[in-house]
């Protein structure tokens, strides 16, 4: 049984109807639905357009959409919560705007999925008709609206939306650079581009650009050979500079020599391309306490004494010691700056560093929590789920670089 309540069900469904006039309802795993709000539940056609839709909707992460008979769309948002899937919404089912409405046609159609000539009236009837944008935007809706109600973390379906974009942007470039016509040439000019991006802190921007990137490395050069070693010189590109703007940063040496073992051994362009992704977000939180864009020196100043100090007992009153303000203005102007409270630094650096040690170390939870700084291991586990959506223990699992005795 999924452990959908009957809360969220209804909060979102009434929600969703309010804002864009549809009325979506729940799909279990194997197609079930409530057929008393689902008149379509009996068609085994309609179930296997839905089972089929659940599977692209995870793939994709985004909403799928499909057409149940000509001019009658419906859309589906797969359901997970942290790794785990327990069905579907189901948008419901509307009349497109761009295709003309045959009443008949549609009761013809809606009869031959199994409902009553009366039913399928009465149905048809009902049905809103809206435009190809609206159905969009009402997809995208529900799915908005029921992770916020719900509160569960679709963690896997955010990688594989993350992964499709990536595709869709570098098929994109590639396609530019062929409209363009001539030879390609490697941007060297958007390394820089790329970096002022990361010094924003602006992930979405610094991804584009990076897909931009591999797009034009892939028409310069698209043997793998090349493209891995002009990754391999990106990433230490990026390491240098951040390594030049603050001497501190020197871990990130080590995290860029494992990054070039993993781009070393991708096997294709796709695995090449995902493994950069992958560490340019880890490159990017890497250098999260260091700041590229700390224009306050009160601001620099506290986090680099956090920076060496995380491991140690903390206290807002200590820090704001160090950096010669009272508590209070401390905490305002970092909040201001990074969009963070003091304790939410602190124990991002905390969480970051457990990471890596429940990764690439054979030390217990127990050891690393209290090695990075938590006195309590339930309260390492507490602020390791709220951060990163999982326990640490799960986390090594999935994570571990090197096998590990359960």
């Amino acid at each position: 049984m999924s452990k959908l309540s009957k809360r969220i069900l209804t909060e979102v469904s009434r929600d969703t109807y309010k804002t864009v006039g549809t009325r979506p309802f729940f799909m279990d795993l194997s197609g079930r639905t409530d057929l008393g709000t689902d008149p379509l539940g009996v068609s085994a056609k309609v179930r296997r357009f839905r089972t089929y839709a659940l599977h692209e909707s995870i793939n994709t992460g985004e909403p799928h959409f499909f057409e149940v008979i000509p001019g009658l769309k419906s859309w589906l948002v797969a359901l997970e919560d942290r790794r785990i899937i327990h069905g579907a919404m189901v948008g419901g089912e509307v009349f497109s705007e761009e295709t003309a409405r045959d009443t008949e046609e549609s009761v013809r159609g809606l009869t031959a999925l199994g409902l009553t000539a009366e039913a399928a009236r009465d149905y048809a009837a009902t049905r809103l008709s809206l435009t190809a944008p609206q159905i969009r935007e009402a997809a995208d809706y529900l799915r908005r609206v029921f992770y916020q109600v719900s509160g569960w973390k679709p963690l896997q379906m955010e990688e594989n939306r993350l992964r499709v974009m990536q595709q869709q942007q570098i098929a994109e470039a590639i396609e530019d650079q062929k409209r363009r016509g001539g030879v390609a040439t490697y941007p060297f000019e958007k390394e820089r581009i790329l970096l002022s991006h990361i010094r924003a802190g602006d992930q979405a921007g610094a991804r584009r650009v990076l897909n931009e990137m591999l797009g034009a490395m892939y028409m310069t050069a698209p043997k793998l050979v090349v493209l891995r070693a002009r990754a391999i010189e990106l990433m230490g590109y990026l390491t240098r500079a951040a390594v030049e703007d603050s001497p501190i940063m020197e871990s990130l040496i080590e995290r860029n020599h494992q990054w070039m073992r993993r781009l070393i051994g991708a096997r294709d362009f796709e695995k090449l391309a995902r493994v950069l992704t992958d560490a340019l977000n880890d490159f990017i939180e890497g250098i999260y306490l260091h700041g590229f864009n700390r224009s306050n020196t009160h601001v620099s100043k506290a986090l680099d004494f956090i920076t060496r100090n995380y491991t140690k007992p903390l206290t807002l009153n200590e820090i704001a010691r160090e950096v010669g303000l009272s508590s209070y203005r401390l905490a305002h102007v970092v909040k201001a700056h990074t969009g963070k409270t003091v304790l939410q630094i602190i124990a991002h650096a905390r969480i970051q560093t457990a990471q890596h040690l429940l990764e690439h170390s054979e030390k217990s939870c127990t050891e690393i929590a209290y090695e990075v700084g938590f006195n309590d291991q339930s309260y390492f586990i507490k602020h390791f789920r709220r951060l990163t959506g999982i326990t640490p223990a799960r986390y090594r699992r999935t994570r571990m670089v090197r096998p590990r005795d359960s």
